[in-house]
């Protein structure tokens, strides 16, 4: 593996921790929102990624089997989980139906924050991962001279 295929991987997973964390930052900022655009309560959303081959190249590089099992991160899409809303008794709510029940948005705020923290912990791998890259590509430039 090249300097060029380390910085690939781990750059395509810092965009891709940083879509999973915008993501649950949107959640946590929803947590209350009960009415939307489209009708009704906010509804969670989670990123799903999956890998993919490392792009372009040349014949020779293709044909290096080593090359050939090496992926990269990406983010697939953004789905919306599937679990039901909140009901909580608030008669005095705007949005409460005529039973009084309001429905909230189907955040788990601690569910959300641990994404965050995760996340973020993959990140700083990832950029730990770039850092120790960059340096030994550095080292082998100073053992050439």
């Amino acid at each position: 593996m090249d300097f060029f295929t380390a910085m690939e991987i781990s750059g395509s997973a810092l965009k891709a921790q940083r879509a999973r964390i915008n993501i649950a930052s949107m959640n946590l900022a929803n947590v209350d929102t009960t009415r939307t655009i489209e009708g009704g309560p906010y509804r969670a959303k989670s990123v799903v990624f999956a890998a993919r081959p490392l792009d372009g190249g040349s014949f020779a590089e293709h044909l290096d089997r080593m090359r050939a099992k090496l992926r990269k991160v990406e983010v697939v899409q953004v789905v919306e989980d599937g679990t039901p809303f909140r009901e909580v008794y608030d008669p005095s709510h705007p949005d409460a139906d005529a039973n009084g029940i309001v429905r909230l948005p189907n955040v788990n705020p601690v569910e959300q924050i641990v994404d965050i923290m995760s996340a973020r912990r993959a990140y700083e791998a990832n950029v730990t991962a770039i850092e120790a890259a960059k340096s030994m590509a550095l080292k082998a430039l100073d053992i050439s001279r």
